[in-house]
């Protein structure tokens, strides 16, 4: 199910056909612009005009382009908040929307992602979107109006993100009645700000003055106008209600010198001014449907149940009238109150109508909601009219389709709303509650909902509510597979087998979906136990099962997961035919499944690679980049961040794979694949390259290894790595009872390897026993180890396992040679190390494109002309010249070029440059 998205919140109001000019705001805001402020900020209370000034202002920017250095124009995407866009996946897809508005097709990966049974982390699909946005030529604004409404730390977070990383030709505009909870001092030393506050937006004198004759027809002397404009200070919304107020008033004289006190007392008495030179069925329709948050004319009709008069004429009326109400969209077909004046006429409604007459009003609303498909709405309305059942109701048939959608965050904010009571006595709602819990991470409050639930099963009342037959019948495993889920989350991998065994055996057949799920978190449990024999069991079965319900965007994920399972175990023959076959189900479906088949080009390259097949490997590493810019999945720049480490590490780039394996620890992100080989190991081999002793010593002291730890699989690299570290300390100083130790741990991880049948950790033991033996002097050992590991290694085409030790191997292979050990098999290997030795350039040459993935913000085409000529002697002026733009606009490009290559000057980013073959 697609994540929602209202159309209407995606325009911006139009320019009112009579407004006050305000060049010296609109000046305030343009300057912004060409002085590369990343933000513009209007901050005043209710009333101040902060809307329709932006919306004069980029009315007046999008027809007649502003020059921003290149003689480009500006675009603009407006999005108006709403509290529902708290929750951070609603927010970020609603931004995703808005700036689709703009360029078609841009953060469709990211849409993808959040429509995904998974609500994925935002920052890794906020740094996807930047480097997209990174790629546009054009200069465009985003406005975000009242951002007051939303209150939600992550939002805020990931809009805090977004400043910090904010391409130059992006600027964003912020509307709201509180300063937001983002880094403004920073952006304020930084001089990367502009500020509008209520003492900048209220009318001075003049304005007032115009506003009051031009806009609100008002003839008065200008005694009158400046006592007007002093009593309200200014305040747009105040001169407004009070000049309707004055329309037909016969002493307006006396009233403006009666206009006096505060703002709370005149607004209730203007409003009631107001009111009371309208119709009797206007005041009505003014009250009843001020409980809408947004209102179109069949919407007020159903609301008031009136046949004398049409909703939609009424409103256009009112709209006419100038009674605060804005228009949503182009058409005049949706509207809302002010803000202010909505909550005005609500109070007032209290005081004209009963409580139950208002909860009846609210009961039709939703009523007409429900109808029409918007659940959330409907939700509200009936909550409000305290209909709480009826809200149940609405929340259980809705919770499926919000779950997938990844906004079960939300669902969670309507149901905690409902009484204990009521939820007590509905277990699919106490069971769904819990998933939400579940995949908040809150374990104990998801361990309470499910006890509710099983408590109504146990001892069914006739205060029970069931709504949906189906998921009552399936209680039993839901709540099973809940408690498997639970249980992982807190490393409880028995419990986890337990609960996802039973998920089995309580789930029909034809439920395919939750049987898919409970495989997937038994293969998960197994994996990371070291059982990866059963973890491709449970893979395949999930592969299986997809297949045969038609559901193949699982079965094409699923064979990711198998490949990674089956490259452990050493089976990379079996690797291949799983990745071709994915595949090839992939081209049958190429549409939806393009976006998830990354991972399947990635673990080819490095697939072929391994089997020293570099050309097959680039081409397949092409392809997984491309696939990559618009991949759903979450831990897609983990991944290519590791293999592009991996990569550059067998290129001899050790400080480039050290970079990488930093940036790939920032985007790690959870998943059911267990984190066997840890960043810090990694870098701790690297560390043993650069024969930097003191540090890999130092990895191992902070992980607090030891030879003599007991055994896991979650640990096995880092004890490989460990033996490495403790061989290199015995070539530094040649203590024999540290080699015995080693040997000795060796042994028992090749015991536990073998056991586990994880033929890929074998070959690495067997290659670092190779190592050690020889270091001991004890040839016969080590080329009986290097034979036995060859053996295992030749089926499965292994190369680069053998290639990576270096020169050390390269002598023992020869000599295995000369001994008659698999000499075919050693020759293609020989040949391979001196096919690496006399090779001139990278092993993939991708790596080295302009468009290098190794910058987590790649460079724009603007950026990397600037940069070609920083190789030059031409200063910052002559490269203005050359390349036609404002030198202002080359300094703008030059803070993003150091800020993406992470260098502070000139030489600096030429060298960084040329590391990454940008030039």
């Amino acid at each position: 199910m697609s994540t929602p998205i209202l159309a209407t919140k995606l325009y911006f109001p139009p320019p009112r056909p009579k407004v006050v000019p305000r060049p010296r705001l609109i000046e305030r805001l343009n300057e912004g612009l060409p002085a590369g402020h990343k933000l513009t900020l209007i901050s005043a209370p209710a009333g101040f005009g902060k809307t329709t000034l932006v919306s004069e202002w980029v009315a007046a920017l999008t027809p007649s382009p502003l020059p921003l250095g290149e003689g480009k124009g500006v675009r603009v995407a407006w999005l108006s908040l709403d509290a529902g866009d708290s929750d951070p996946t609603r927010f970020l897809a609603y931004f995703v929307a808005a700036l689709q508005t703009l360029f078609a097709g841009i953060g469709a990966g990211a849409m993808a992602a959040l429509d995904s049974p998974q609500p994925p982390p935002i920052e890794p699909l906020l740094t996807t979107l930047l480097n997209e946005i990174t790629a546009i030529p054009d200069h465009f604004i985003l406005v975000l109006d009242d951002y007051h409404l939303i209150e939600a730390k992550p939002v805020d977070q990931a809009l805090a993100t977004l400043l910090e990383r904010q391409p130059p030709q992006m600027h964003l505009v912020i509307t709201t009645r509180e300063d937001p909870n983002l880094p403004l001092a920073r952006l304020r030393v930084r001089s990367q700000l502009t500020e509008l506050r209520a003492a900048d937006l209220r009318f001075t004198p003049s304005e007032a003055a115009e506003f009051l004759k031009q806009v609100m027809d008002l003839n008065l002397s200008a005694e009158e106008v400046a006592i007007l404009e002093a009593r309200t200070e200014g305040w747009i919304a105040g001169l407004q209600l009070a000049a309707l107020s004055m329309q037909g008033h016969q002493d307006v004289s006396g009233f403006i010198q009666a206009f006096a006190g505060n703002h709370r007392y005149i607004v209730d008495y203007l409003v009631e001014e107001v009111l009371q030179q309208q119709s009797e069925s206007v005041q009505n329709f003014l009250l009843c449907t001020s409980i809408l948050n947004r209102m179109c004319g069949p919407l007020c009709d159903a609301v008031l149940l009136n046949t004398s008069a049409s909703g939609q004429k009424t409103l256009e009326y009112i709209e006419h009238t100038n009674l605060f109400i804005i228009p949503l969209d182009n058409e005049r077909r949706w509207y809302r109150y002010h803000h202010l004046f909505g909550s005005l006429l609500r109070q007032r409604l209290g005081q004209s109508k009963t409580p139950e007459e208002i909860a009846q009003t609210h009961m039709r609303a939703s009523e007409w909601f429900e109808k029409n498909g918007d659940r959330a709405e409907a939700f509200h309305h009936a909550i409000t009219a305290r209909d709480f059942s009826r809200a149940a109701a609405l929340a259980e048939t809705t919770w499926q389709g919000m779950n997938q959608s990844s906004q079960s965050a939300a669902w969670l904010g309507w149901v905690k709303q409902l009484p204990e009571e009521l939820i007590r006595s509905r277990p699919v709602l106490c069971t769904q509650i819990a998933w939400g819990f579940m995949e908040a991470s809150e374990v104990d409050a998801s361990e309470s909902r499910l006890r509710d639930a099983e408590r109504c099963l146990e001892g069914p009342s006739d205060e029970m509510v069931i709504v949906d037959e189906e998921q009552y019948r399936t209680l039993p495993a839901r709540i099973a597979f809940a408690r498997a889920y639970n249980a992982q989350s807190q490393r409880d991998y028995v419990s986890t087998v337990k609960y996802a065994e039973l998920v089995f055996k309580l789930t029909p057949e034809k439920n395919h979906f939750l049987r898919a799920q409970a495989a997937a978190i038994l293969g998960g449990t197994y994996w990371t136990n070291g059982d990866l024999d059963a973890a491709c069991k449970s893979m395949s079965d999930w592969i299986d099962s997809s297949q045969e319900v038609g559901n193949f965007i699982f079965a094409i994920a699923g064979a990711s997961g198998k490949a990674d399972i089956l490259t452990a175990q050493g089976h990379l023959r079996e690797v291949l035919t799983t990745y071709q076959q994915s595949l090839q189900l992939a081209s049958e479906h190429e549409k939806e499944a393009q976006r998830i088949t990354a991972h399947h080009h990635l673990g080819l390259a490095m697939l072929y690679h391994e089997m020293g097949d570099d050309e097959a490997a680039a081409q397949y590493f092409q392809k997984s980049l491309v696939l990559g810019e618009q991949s759903t999945l979450m831990d897609w720049p983990y991944r290519r961040c590791l293999a592009q480490a991996r990569l550059k590490e067998h290129d001899g780039d050790l400080d480039a794979a050290f970079r990488l394996l930093d940036e790939a620890k920032r985007l790690y992100v959870r998943s059911l694949i267990p984190y066997t080989r840890p960043i810090e190991a990694l870098k701790a081999r690297i560390y043993l390259k650069q024969e930097r002793l003191s540090k890999a010593r130092e990895w191992a002291r902070e992980q607090g290894l030891s030879v003599d730890d007991e055994l896991s699989y979650l640990r096995e690299f880092e004890h490989i790595t460990l033996a490495r570290v403790l061989l290199a300390e015995h070539q530094n100083n040649r203590d024999e009872q540290v080699i015995l130790k080693v040997l000795s741990l060796l042994e028992r991880l090749l015991k536990a390897a073998e056991d586990g049948k994880r033929l890929g950790s074998v070959l690495e033991i067997l290659v670092t026993q190779v190592l050690v033996y020889q270091a001991k002097g004890d040839t016969s050992l080590a080329f009986a180890s290097l034979e036995r590991a060859l053996t295992l290694a030749q089926p499965e085409g292994y190369v680069r396992i053998f290639l990576d030790e270096g020169a050390d191997m390269v002598q023992l292979l020869r000599e295995a040679a000369t001994r008659g050990i698999m000499p075919n098999y050693t020759g293609k290997l020989l040949g391979a190390f001196e096919a690496q030795r006399q090779r001139s350039t990278s092993v993939f040459p991708i790596l080295a494109s302009p468009a290098s993935q190794s910058l987590i913000e790649p460079l724009s085409q603007r950026e990397l002309e600037v940069l070609r000529l920083f190789k030059t002697e031409l200063s910052g002026p002559e490269i203005a010249n050359q390349l036609v733009i404002a030198l202002s606009t080359i300094r703008t490009h030059t803070e993003s070029i150091y800020r993406k290559l992470d260098v502070n000057n000139r030489r600096a980013a030429v060298k960084r440059a040329a590391e990454l073959g940008l030039i």
